[in-house]
């Protein structure tokens, strides 16, 4: 099973929009996929119309138990493991128990017989839980909006990568939000696009995105032929390449 994470320190770069995407593609693909939301606000579930049990919790999750809490989408191959509010306090729950930053790896660990593809929405931070993260997925995506905050919050993520003595491939990054109307975003992209570790695939912004939240449900199959569908199936692509 291949964990795909997509990761950022900062809010509001496309995560959610990404995992969303992605998992859609990946099922399409045929490959059995599992999104697995870690972030507390639940986005991703909200998208694919799925409120998590009452009875899950940050404890259920920290001891693995996931099969009864796993719910099926309107579409074939791609389940969903929504996340609970309890999730806000997961860095407090791994710190405090003294856990290891190996938690994700063995809590999934359970679930490689059932799935090809496990692809984690994270929260925004930057704690044992981001490093549970890194060392868990087989490759980290990254959204980077073509501003420097953006790009700082990426360089840090390599900082820590390194830290924790991960391999520097294990990192991929993309353009999102792209506007090249903006002077900064065309000259960001002209000036770190070519690096290895960012993706050529870029997603532009794009009302058909942001109306994912009215729609509820993914680009592709809200809007196939649209220009963000064909971006993120090019995205998915991309990222699968990476991945092998």
């Amino acid at each position: 099973m291949k964990i795909i994470a997509i990761y950022s320190s900062k809010g509001g770069v496309g995560k959610t929009a990404t995992a969303v995407n992605l998992s859609y593609s990946c099922a399409r693909s045929g490959r059995k996929t599992l999104l697995c939301d870690i972030d507390p606000q639940g986005a991703a579930g909200y998208y694919y119309r799925i409120k998590p049990k009452e009875s899950f919790n940050r404890k259920l999750f920290l001891k693995g138990d996931l099969a009864p809490f796993i719910r099926g989408t309107d579409f074939e191959n791609l389940d969903l493991l929504p996340a609970h509010f309890s999730f806000r306090n997961l860095d407090i729950a791994l710190d405090g128990q003294g856990r290891s930053t190996n938690e994700l790896k063995r809590i999934f660990a359970g679930l490689k017989d059932e799935y090809d593809v496990l692809i984690l929405d994270c929260p925004p931070n930057m704690t044992l839980l981001s490093e549970n993260i890194i060392m868990a997925a087989d490759l980290i995506v990254t959204p980077v909006i073509p501003t420097t905050l953006s790009i700082l919050s990426f360089a840090q993520l390599i900082k820590l990568a390194d830290k924790l003595e991960v391999k520097r491939k294990k990192l991929v990054a993309f353009f999102s939000m792209v506007d090249k109307r903006k002077n900064m975003h065309t000259d960001t992209i002209l000036k770190f696009g070519k690096k290895k570790m960012f993706l050529v695939s870029e997603i532009p912004y794009l009302a058909d995105v942001e109306k994912m939240g009215i729609y509820r449900q993914p680009v592709a199959a809200s809007a196939p032929s649209s220009s963000a569908a064909i971006a993120y199936e090019q995205l998915w692509l991309e990222v699968w390449r990476r991945g092998m």
